[in-house]
Parts: structure tokens; C-alpha cells; sequence
């Protein structure tokens, strides 16, 4: 039996959080990985994705390094506290540059390759936020509704050229990107459990761990996936249950 040569891999964010860990998993299946980042780490190429020009040539020295890209994991995102009360077309574009133009721009630069091959995997992290509002989230929110819309057009676009594209949306999940100015996570405090805890709102009782959000990515890019597309896995803990 002839054994399939290793998927060639990016990811996004890789340097840590959901990023690291899904790079990680992909690694340990036999992927080749490389991660594109502002922070430096292990086969990372250092970008800056807000910049159009750093990530064309983020996608260059990948294609370079890997000889082409089977998958494609958008996970990189910031978040900026803001209501249409106290934040402005600045403070949006400072988020929607990263969540949104940059998974765009990359799918736009690697999926030629994925359609001349007839083969390729796309997941971008997208959250729950795509579909439940929080206050003064409001660009975050815009951000990752619009890349849920994305996918689903990239998804129709390649359907017939062996190419899938699905979305993976996040609960609460221990990062940097939940940690509080004093260090502590959000999920820790005496607030948190009381409105999602104590009441049953988060049915798992516990905010996810990083390695929790990598097993749903790694079916979705197998080969083993052939049949789903345009879809939206939510991995959080059931709270989208209880809305």
C-alpha cells in the first residue's frame, strides 16, 4: 500500500494559544508545518499579517520552504474592547486588518495552488462571537461573523476543484487573549463563574484549553474529511446551548 507524502501546512498565530497547540497536533499526525507570526518560534516566518505586503511575502517563503500548501489553518486574531459608543472606524480597522483582510488575503494567495493540485483543506477559527453579540465587542464581533460568511462563500467557490473550506468557532478558551490586566484569567474570577458557572450558562463548567480546540481542525484538514464543507464546528463547551 503506497503511504500519502505528508500534508504541507500553515498556521497562522503559531507562536502560542489555539494556534501553537493545533500546530503541534499537526506535527504529531506527520504534517509539515510551517507558522506565520509576528512572535518568533519553531519553523515560524515572522509577519506581520495586518501588512499586505508581509503577508505576500509570508506566503512566498512558505510555498518556498514547503514546495506548495495542502491546508491552510487562519487562526491569528487580536481583540479590542470597543462599543458604537466609545470606538471608531480606527479602532474596527485595527482588528478587522487581522481577523478578517488577512485570513482573506492568505486564502486568496495559497488557494491557486490548492485548485492546479484538486486538493486542499482550509479551517479558519472563527468564535461563537460570529453568531451571540457581547457587549463592547463590536469590531470583534464583526470580524468573526464576516469570516464565518467568508467561509462559506470560499467554501461554494472551490467546491468542484477538490478544494474545503469549514470553520471551527471557539467558546471561552484559556490565552493570552483572555488574560486580564493583572494577569488572572477571566474565567478565574468570581463574575465569570457566577454568570456561566454557577448558572449553568457554560454547561462544561470550565473555560477550554488550547489543546481542547486542535482535534476539531485536525478532522477537518485530514484526508479522511471528503464531504464536509461550508460548515461551522462550535467546540464550546455547550454554551451556545443554553442562549
Amino acid at each position: 500500500m503506497t503511504t500519502a507524502a505528508p500534508l504541507r501546512t500553515v498556521v497562522t498565530g503559531a507562536a502560542s494559544g489555539i494556534g501553537y497547540a493545533i500546530a503541534e497536533l499537526l506535527r504529531q499526525r506527520g504534517d509539515s508545518v510551517v507558522g506565520i507570526d509576528r512572535e518568533p518560534g519553531d519553523g515560524i516566518v515572522i509577519a506581520e499579517l495586518s501588512a499586505p505586503a508581509e503577508r505576500e511575502s509570508a506566503v512566498a517563503a512558505v510555498i518556498r520552504q514547503l514546495g506548495g500548501v495542502d491546508v491552510l489553518v487562519n487562526v491569528a486574531g487580536v481583540y479590542r474592547t470597543g462599543s458604537i459608543h466609545n470606538s471608531g472606524f480606527g479602532d474596527w480597522r485595527a482588528v478587522w486588518s487581522v481577523n478578517l483582510d488577512a485570513p482573506l488575503d492568505l486564502m486568496r494567495l495559497i488557494t491557486p495552488g490548492m485548485i492546479e493540485q484538486e486538493f486542499g483543506r482550509i479551517v479558519n477559527i472563527t468564535s461563537v462571537h460570529a453568531a451571540f453579540a457581547q457587549p463592547a465587542s463590536l469590531a470583534y464581533d464583526v470580524s468573526k461573523a464576516g469570516l464565518e460568511a467568508a467561509t462559506r462563500s470560499v467554501a461554494l467557490d472551490l467546491a468542484r476543484h477538490g478544494v474545503l473550506a469549514n470553520a471551527v468557532a471557539p467558546g471561552f478558551v484559556r490565552t493570552r487573549m483572555s488574560q486580564l490586566a493583572d494577569g488572572t484569567d477571566e474565567t478565574d474570577t468570581d463574575a465569570f463563574r457566577a454568570r456561566y458557572f454557577e448558572s449553568g450558562r457554560l454547561p462544561l463548567g470550565r473555560g477550554a484549553l488550547a489543546g481542547e480546540i486542535a482535534p476539531a481542525v485536525a478532522f477537518l484538514t485530514d484526508r479522511a474529511n471528503t464531504y464536509i464543507t461550508g460548515q461551522s464546528i462550535k467546540v464550546d463547551g455547550g454554551l451556545t446551548m443554553t442562549f
